[in-house]
């Protein structure tokens, strides 16, 4: 059932793109920086393309800024996560020795029978 209704939410936004598409077929034409502003600096380039794909590009772009803000906001995070686990991995080496030298089982089914 949830398959279904995620393939429903998919057809319904790509429906939705497409509409957008249609609607935006225009083209526009993009510039690097205001022509007076270019001019002294010999910076006159243009690029001309459909206004949909300038939305949908400005989409994505928001999207990528989005994951990689985010990456960077959590790396504190995921740092502390490995150092954490290291240290949990260490002491259970040095549990393992210290049973070892104790002479106890490492059984834990034999540990209960006795």
């Amino acid at each position: 059932m949830m398959r279904y209704i995620r393939y429903l939410f998919l057809a319904v936004i790509g429906l939705g793109l497409i509409i957008v598409a249609l609607a935006n077929r225009e083209m526009v034409t993009l510039r690097l920086m205001p022509d007076e502003l270019a001019a002294p600096f010999g910076l006159t380039g243009s690029l001309t393309m459909p206004l949909f794909l300038v939305i949908f590009l400005g989409i994505v772009a928001g999207l990528l800024i989005g994951f990689v803000w985010e990456w960077m906001r959590e790396f504190k995070y995921r740092h502390d996560l490995s150092k954490k686990g290291k240290e949990v991995h260490r002491l259970e080496r040095e549990v393992k020795v210290l049973k070892a030298k104790s002479g106890e089982s490492t059984d834990d089914v034999l540990a209960l029978i006795e």
